[in-house]
């Protein structure tokens, strides 16, 4: 969007670009970040990566794992950083819940489930030009909304072998999926639950929540609400949830979980250390989903690739 280039280039003094090559080539610059359609991620972070840019992606690091892979390959060799937006990974709640996986608080892992019951108005797809599309978008509530908490159930429980999956699309008129759920099974034996939607009116907090053999942690709305412990019978603690504003609108009006992926981004720059979630981490994320749309569109169990 030019005009909206334009506009924010004139209040931060910057220069807006209209040509990709053109502004990879100025300097002085060490990184980029990317947050164009999603069809497009792999191929932009590519022509950064080419000249020796480090890149944040934002979600999903690209549409198609082969993309993916061609610029792990492509990193890895001009020895850059690439990075995704995977924020939520570094909100206390969730680094809270992975401590209690690791310390073993919840005892071996059972069952988790991922709610992403969100609203979007006809208006998010009938003016947009890329969203809604396979080429562009590369799936619907799943691929968009719900690849957050698919990557957040990855990355708290580990790899996942098998997916069982159904899709519709039941109230805008998109090419992709309004609505999904899939059953996920682990490699360390738990199963999975994701619901992923847009179809959802008025749409409702997120919610994740992992059951364990000593006990249940929930989280909605990036909090903690109820935690459930062998360990401390009769201590369980329950917050009240609103409505987010996730749930029903695409505009994000508190960036903080965004500022600590970035500072994270560029401490990993500086000091080589690992990032919350480099690109062979972002890549876990579209294989699952890539698995889900196979499975609901052939009905039978896909092995994630």
């Amino acid at each position: 969007n030019p005009e909206k280039t334009a506009a924010l280039a004139a209040r931060y003094g910057a220069t807006p670009y209209r040509d990709i090559d053109l502004f990879l080539a100025h300097r002085p610059m060490d990184l980029v970040a990317i947050g164009s359609p999603s069809g497009l991620h792999a191929e932009q972070a590519l022509a950064a990566v080419r000249r020796g840019l480090h890149v944040i992606v934002e979600k999903p690091l690209d549409i198609r794992t082969d993309r993916i892979d061609e610029l792990i390959a492509a990193a890895e060799a001009a020895r850059v950083r690439v990075a995704v937006f995977f924020q939520d990974r570094l909100k206390p709640a969730m680094v809270e819940l992975k401590s209690a996986l690791r310390e073993g608080r919840l005892g071996a892992p059972v069952l988790a489930s991922g709610r992403v019951k969100w609203y979007r108005p006809p208006e998010y797809y009938a003016q947009s030009r890329w969203r809604g599309t396979w080429a562009l978008d590369g799936g619907g509530a799943l691929m968009n909304q719900g690849i957050h908490t698919v990557d957040l159930l990855l990355w708290l429980l580990g790899p996942v072998t098998r997916v069982r999956a159904a899709t519709s699309t039941r109230l805008h008129r998109i090419e992709v999926e309004d609505t999904a759920v899939a059953i996920l099974e682990f490699e360390n034996g738990a199963l999975g639950v994701i619901e992923a939607a847009t179809s959802i009116y008025p749409g409702y907090a997120r919610r994740v929540e992992v059951t364990g053999t000593e006990g249940t942690i929930t989280i909605e709305d990036d909090r903690v609400v109820r935690t459930d412990l062998r360990s401390l019978p009769g201590q369980s603690a329950a917050v009240a949830v609103t409505t987010t504003e996730s749930a029903a609108s695409p505009v994000v009006s508190d960036a903080a979980a965004h500022q600590r992926i970035i500072e994270d981004f560029v401490r990993g720059i500086q000091s080589g250390t690992s990032l919350a979630c480099d690109a062979r981490e972002g890549r876990k994320s579209v294989s699952v989903v890539q698995a889900v749309y196979e499975a609901a569109r052939t009905g039978t169990s896909v092995v994630p690739r």
